[in-house]
């Protein structure tokens, strides 16, 4: 559930004050992009990361950056004072409005500034993934855009939560393992940690560009390969990241049992606490200089 309190276009408003237009043609349409940020100490954590991502996501759909990243970054922390968020999560969110026929004839921003707090999303240690064919198609020229078309998504995890399961694998065009809806996946062989390249279709992940970092200083390698589902059912480990819910295990894929919890898996969830603690501590120790 979102915060009482969030920022839109120009002010700081409550929830049930702001207005969106039914002639608002990106929203209707799904033209615009997201980033979902960790809160951690009432600080937004890679905050860097997510900005660079989004502008190349605005590259790549034409998206207009109306607002510059130090701009963007004092909204958000209104929103996180505003909410009083310790630990938690945001989105920002950059819809394009000048596009289509069905629009509204009343002034409008060209994009709208979208900015929410919530609080982390509860999680399983554990989870079951389904497998969907067809999930990405690495071939699109908007594969690994965080766009707020999310419909596949969201569609794709409710079917597998009928069937109980938690998450699911998306296949792409060819075959091969690309991501989870909301999530990268890793598999763990032969003392190599592998995950699906870019090309894949999978989103370019900033807890998975993290992890790519700080795994091989601590002697776990990580290499982007392309996967196929089968090489998940016969690894040593599986494991999901993402912002909300940094890694988790995976004992199940489709039926096929995968060993869980796993001690590479434990240890990179160590390794990855520690680098959050330590960008906060360095972002709050700068903020009071």
């Amino acid at each position: 559930m979102i915060h009482p309190n969030i920022f839109h276009n120009d002010a700081l408003l409550p929830v049930d004050k702001v207005r969106l237009s039914p002639g608002q043609a990106g929203l209707i349409c799904g033209w615009g992009i997201f980033t979902t940020l960790r809160i951690s100490r009432g600080e937004a954590f890679a905050y860097e990361r997510h900005w660079r991502r989004l502008e190349k996501d605005a590259t790549i759909t034409r998206i207009p950056l109306t607002y510059t990243a130090a701009k963007v970054r004092v909204h958000l922390h209104e929103v996180i004072r505003a909410n009083k968020v310790t630990e938690g999560a945001a989105r920002i969110y950059f819809v394009y409005n000048s596009v289509g026929y069905w629009q509204s004839p009343e002034l409008r921003p060209q994009v709208d500034l979208i900015i929410t707090t919530a609080g982390l999303p509860e999680h399983r240690h554990v989870v079951r993934l389904a497998l969907r064919e067809h999930g990405r198609h690495a071939a699109s020229p908007l594969a690994g855009v965080k766009s707020i078309s999310w419909l596949n998504n969201v569609w794709a995890v409710a079917e597998a939560q009928k069937e109980g399961y938690d998450e699911v694998v998306m296949l792409n065009e060819r075959g091969e393992v690309a991501e989870c809806t909301s999530a990268n996946i890793f598999a763990v062989k032969e003392g190599k940690i592998l995950t699906p390249p870019l090309s894949s279709g999978c989103l370019e992940g900033v807890t998975r560009a993290i992890l790519m970092e700080i795994a091989p200083d601590a002697g776990l390698p990580v290499v982007e390969q392309a996967l196929r589902a089968e090489e998940l059912y016969s690894a040593e480990e599986v494991f999901i990241s993402s912002t909300n819910r940094n890694l988790i295990n995976v004992n199940e894929i489709a039926g096929h049992q995968i060993p869980a919890p796993g001690p590479v898996c434990d240890r990179l969830n160590h390794l990855f606490d520690a680098y959050v603690e330590e960008y906060v501590t360095r972002r709050l120790a700068s903020a009071t200089r």
